[in-house]
């Protein structure tokens, strides 16, 4: 019991960083209608500047300094090249994106090499938020913190006990993404701003005649969305590794998770994070195969279990689930799960 909670903590903290990823992705789309191609890039970008920042100052100003960085660059990109291909059309605004992406990861291995780098969370963050201990007498307990060694033995041979620690770098990551989406929510919701960056996209004439400057607010929008992904890399990349290949990983899982929860929703982005984190957690965790599946149903054959389909085990097809769900949702709900548009 305590390896399927763990599990599901893992995927869905893991889920909570796609989120964190496709929110600002699916800012820039829903307010701009721009489909940034480099935005996993200006997520490496933000975990490389919050390492050498953090070199200087120490973790915690990185935390703001690098997103705050990425996001200025964010939004030089967006008034220096971007503005002057938006009147062409979409396909400009891929090409130019999709460039900025190779240019990105080219500078960063010329100023930090090729091979990863060490950044570490800080102290308080290392080890575990809390242990999950199930005891096979007296059922699971929680211990904040991680549990001596004591807790985690027995000397009745017919007891068992297993401790299963959850990092708290994950926890705070998790913190994080929850503070963002009522942050970002409520910015778009319940505030001035918020409402003139949604009338900005369907009727920016009558906001300029309000006497609003358009390109401005898109210029924020853009940098804003370049920050959260600036934000997450800070994160993800003391969380998990900071290297060249980490826009890459993530680069086209934040696209179907767009898509998947519908093209401009945040809600949607939400919920199709969480499946996809869960997803993709417990086929590792649960790593069965169908070989083993009929073995256990008492089916047996050389030449059954012989055949490389039924030795195929869930954490190798783990990457390609979310693109199966991809495909089963563009077939049966082309809109995604709570968009409004289709495409």
């Amino acid at each position: 019991m305590e390896q399927f909670i763990i599990s599901m903590l893992n995927g869905v903290s893991y889920g909570l960083l796609l989120f964190m990823l496709s929110s600002g992705l699916t800012l820039i789309f829903s307010m701009m209608g721009v489909l940034n191609f480099a935005h996993a890039s200006f997520y490496m970008l933000g975990a490389y500047l919050g390492y050498t920042i953090s070199k200087f100052v120490g973790f915690w100003p990185a935390l703001v300094l690098a997103p705050l960085a990425v996001g200025l660059l964010g939004a030089l990109f967006e008034r220096v090249s971007l503005r002057k291909v938006h009147k062409y059309g979409h396909v400009p605004e891929l090409l130019v994106t999709f460039g900025l992406s190779y240019v990105i990861v080219e500078l960063v291995q010329l100023i930090w090499g090729r091979v990863a780098v060490s950044f570490p969370p800080p102290e308080v963050l290392r080890g575990p938020a809390f242990t999950l201990i199930n005891h096979s007498v007296d059922g699971i307990s929680v211990l904040w913190g991680a549990a001596p060694e004591a807790a985690c033995r027995s000397a009745d041979a017919a007891v068992r006990i297993a401790c299963s620690p959850f990092p708290a770098t994950r926890g705070f990551m998790m913190l994080i993404a929850l503070v963002m989406l009522f942050t970002v929510w409520l910015l778009l919701t319940r505030t001035r701003i918020g409402l003139v960056i949604q009338a900005a996209l369907t009727h920016p004439e009558a906001v300029e005649t309000l006497g609003h400057n358009v390109p401005r607010v898109f210029m924020m929008v853009f940098g804003a969305g370049t920050a959260l992904a600036g934000l997450a890399g800070v994160i993800g990349g003391s969380t998990f590794l900071t290297e060249p290949s980490m826009a890459a990983t993530v680069g086209s899982v934040i696209f179907v998770v767009v898509v998947v929860g519908g093209m401009g929703s945040l809600s949607g982005a939400f919920l199709a994070s969480l499946l996809i984190g869960v997803i993709q957690t417990f086929a590792v965790a649960f790593d069965y195969s169908v070989g083993s599946v009929l073995t256990l149903l008492g089916i047996q054959g050389e030449a059954l279990h012989g055949n490389t389909l039924v030795r195929l085990t869930l954490s190798q097809v783990a990457p390609v689930l979310p693109y199966l769900f991809l495909v089963l949702i563009l077939i049966f709900r082309p809109r995604g799960l709570m968009g409004t548009r289709e495409g």
